[in-house]
């Protein structure tokens, strides 16, 4: 079995440099992010706003902390004085809490619009005529304390490669899409988060800047007690 360290050296040197490694280290203790962070990681995903409240205050300053899961509304408060990125924007009204408790801090929030992709319906997600609707609002101008950098998505969970090929080939498209017709200008619109421990390879074939490594680099998750 490989070590924390040895994984994180081994996505180092195997992801190109133009991609980011998000260590995902839901579920694990503080001591495996250290060990992470020790062996350079500085990039770290949590999917619930509790844990990684409960974690931050325990680890080095200079951690890029990204929210990856879902978010409700009444957590927003509690992580914009700190959050590097919310990846999971997956709908207005939290597009515009955000933007809402950022002011109250002022600081402005990079997001991420999660878009649906997978065949499961249990998975969260804008659909792109939902994002092409609430953009073509004059509203949208009003939110100057959320920066949307791009989209994320989560493929099918399948061993069927061709299926998840498409479905981040259909992210990509809808990146460029977006891109092409509201972020022409703006140079920060540039992230196509995809790609876990199962199909980041395909992931990054398709264009993916940023992927979500959890148990290739933690091992498998563990409940929280």
């Amino acid at each position: 079995m490989t070590s924390i360290t040895e994984n994180i050296d081994f996505f180092r040197q195997k992801i190109p440099s133009s991609v980011k490694l998000i260590a995902v280290s839901k579920t694990k203790p503080v001591s495996d992010i250290l060990e992470a962070y020790n062996a350079g990681q500085r990039c770290f995903g949590e999917n619930r706003v509790q844990e990684l409240l409960l974690k931050k205050d325990k680890l080095p300053l200079d951690i890029e902390w990204h929210l990856i899961g879902h978010l409700q509304s009444n957590k927003v408060k509690s992580i914009v004085p700190f959050i590097h990125m919310i990846q999971s924007v997956d709908s207005l009204k939290l597009l515009e809490t955000i933007n809402s408790e950022a002011s109250k801090v002022d600081r402005k929030i990079d997001c991420l619009l999660q878009i649906h992709i997978a065949k499961e319906e249990t998975k969260f997600g804008f659909g792109l005529e939902e994002i092409t609707g609430f953009l073509d609002e004059v509203l949208f101008g009003e939110l100057k304390f959320v920066r949307v950098c791009g989209v994320m998505g989560i493929a099918t969970f399948t061993s069927d490669t061709l299926l998840v090929q498409k479905e981040f080939r259909m992210l990509k498209e809808c990146f460029n899409s977006l891109k092409n017709r509201y972020f022409e200008r703006s140079p920060y619109f540039k992230e196509i988060s995809m790609g876990m421990s199962s199909d980041y390879k395909i992931a990054i074939t398709q264009g993916s800047t940023i992927v979500r490594i959890g148990s290739d680099i933690f091992g498998e998750r563990q409940l929280i007690k």
